[in-house]
C-alpha cells in the first residue's frame, strides 16, 4: 500500500513538472480569412467585377513559437503562409510561407535578433500608421506600392534587430547579404527606423536601400528567381526593373483627439542608375535615376466601438521620363468598417484615381490603383465589399 502511494506521488509530481515545462514553451495557430468583391470601372477599357482575397489583411495561417529561457531571455520563431481565399492557391508567388519566415531572441530588455524572411524598415516603423494597413487595404496604397506601406514585398535573408520600447521610443534595422560570389553588394538590403508613440501622438520614420530591386525586393517569389524577370507589375514601375538600386525615406505621424484620428505620410522613392538598354527590364531604354514622392492625409472618426469610417487624400509626383514630363498621381479613398464581434468584421472601400504626365514605359500615364488591372484612360474607379475573420 505505501509502494503505490509513493508511486502515485511519484507520478504526480513528474506531472507538475511537466506542467511547468509546457507552460514556458507555446507554439500558437493563428490566422485571417480576408475575402470580397471588387468593381473595376475600367480594366483595359472594360468594367470589371471579381472575387478578391485579402485586401485590408492579406489571408494568411501561421505559427508563433516561443520558448522562455529564463531572465527575460526567450526564443521566439514566426512562420506564416499566405494563400488566396478563392482557388486555395499559395500566395507570394508560390512560397509556402512567403508572409513570414524568421527565427531568434527576444529580451524584455534589449530587444530583438531575428533571422529569415522578413519586412522591411518600412513595415516595421511607418506603414503600421498609413491608409492601406489600417482602414483601405492594398488598393488605397500608393501606386505600385513602391514605398511598401501595404507589404506588397518582403526580404529574404534578413538580420534584424528590433528594440525593446524605451519610454515610447523604439528603434531597429536589418541587413539582407546578396549571397553572391565574387559581388557582395548585389542583391543586398539594408535598412533603419525609428517610432515614438506617447498617449495620442504615433511617429514612426524608416530608410531603406536595396541593391537589384527586381530581384532583392520584388522578386523574393518562386516566379522572380531570375533576374531576367520583371516583377514589377505595376505599369507605375514596370520600366525602372533596370535600376541597379532603389532607396526609399518614409515618415508618418498619427494624433487622436476624442474618436478623431488625424494622420499623415510621406515617402521619397528612387530607381537609381538604370541600365539604358531596352529589354524587358526596360522597355523605354531609360538611363540615370527616377525620384517619386508621395503625399497623403487622412481622417478617421470612431463612430461607436464596432464602427468607424475614414478618408483620405493622397497625391504622388514623378520625376522626368525619357525627357518627358513624369506621371503624377491623385487619389481619394474611402473605407468603412464594422465589427459583427471581436474576431468578424465587414469593410467597404472605395477609391479613385487621375493620372497625368509619361508613366514607366514612355507612354502617356493611365490610371493604375494599386493591384487591380489599369485603366485605359487617365481615369480609374474601386469599390470594394469584403467581410474579414481572424482566429
Amino acid at each position: 500500500m505505501k509502494r503505490a502511494v509513493w508511486t502515485l506521488c511519484a507520478l504526480g509530481a513528474t506531472s507538475c513538472i511537466t506542467g511547468a515545462a509546457h507552460a514556458q514553451s507555446s507554439v500558437t495557430l493563428y490566422g485571417i480569412v480576408d475575402e470580397g468583391i471588387i468593381f473595376n470601372s475600367n480594366s483595359g477599357g472594360n468594367r470589371q467585377y471579381y472575387m478578391a482575397s485579402g485586401v485590408l489583411s492579406g489571408s494568411r495561417f501561421g505559427f508563433r513559437g516561443v520558448e522562455d529561457l529564463g531572465g527575460g531571455l526567450k526564443a521566439i520563431m514566426t512562420l506564416e503562409n499566405g494563400f488566396d481565399v478563392n482557388s486555395g492557391k499559395l500566395g507570394q508567388g508560390g512560397l509556402m510561407f512567403g508572409r513570414q519566415a524568421f527565427v531568434g531572441l527576444a529580451s524584455d530588455r534589449y530587444g530583438s535578433l531575428l533571422f529569415g524572411r522578413q519586412f522591411d524598415s518600412a513595415v516595421d516603423f511607418v506603414g503600421p500608421l498609413g491608409f492601406a494597413a489600417l482602414y483601405g487595404g492594398y488598393i488605397t496604397a500608393t501606386v505600385g506600392d513602391m514605398d511598401n506601406f501595404a507589404i506588397g514585398n518582403r526580404l529574404n535573408n534578413v538580420i534584424k534587430y528590433l528594440s525593446a520600447d524605451y519610454g515610447g521610443f523604439t528603434f531597429g534595422g536589418l541587413y539582407s547579404p546578396g549571397g553572391v560570389a565574387g559581388d557582395f553588394s548585389r542583391n543586398e538590403a539594408w535598412g533603419v527606423g525609428a517610432g515614438y508613440t506617447r498617449g495620442p501622438l504615433r511617429v514612426g520614420v524608416s530608410f531603406t536601400d536595396l541593391h537589384d530591386p527586381n530581384v532583392s525586393f520584388y522578386g523574393t517569389s518562386v516566379a522572380g528567381a531570375t533576374a531576367a524577370t520583371n516583377n514589377m507589375a505595376s505599369v507605375a514601375t514596370r520600366g525602372f526593373a533596370s535600376a541597379a538600386e532603389q532607396q526609399n525615406a518614409a515618415a508618418a505621424v498619427s494624433y487622436t483627439i476624442a474618436a478623431t484620428t488625424v494622420s499623415g505620410t510621406w515617402s521619397h522613392v528612387t530607381f537609381k542608375d538604370m541600365s539604358g538598354v531596352v529589354g524587358v527590364l526596360n522597355p523605354a531604354g531609360l538611363s540615370g535615376s527616377v525620384t517619386f514622392n508621395n503625399f497623403a492625409i487622412a481622417l478617421k472618426y470612431q463612430w461607436t466601438p464596432a464602427l468607424l469610417t475614414a478618408a483620405q487624400f493622397a497625391r504622388m509626383t514623378g520625376s522626368s521620363v525619357a525627357g518627358k514630363q513624369g506621371a503624377a498621381y491623385n487619389q481619394v479613398d474611402i473605407a468603412a468598417d464594422y465589427l459583427l464581434s471581436k474576431r468578424t468584421d465587414v469593410y467597404f472601400t472605395a477609391v479613385y484615381q487621375t493620372a497625368s504626365g509619361t508613366q514607366s514605359d514612355g507612354k502617356p500615364a493611365v490610371a493604375a490603383i494599386n493591384v487591380i488591372s489599369p485603366s485605359s484612360t487617365s481615369h480609374q474607379a474601386a469599390v470594394r465589399f469584403a467581410i474579414r475573420h481572424r482566429f
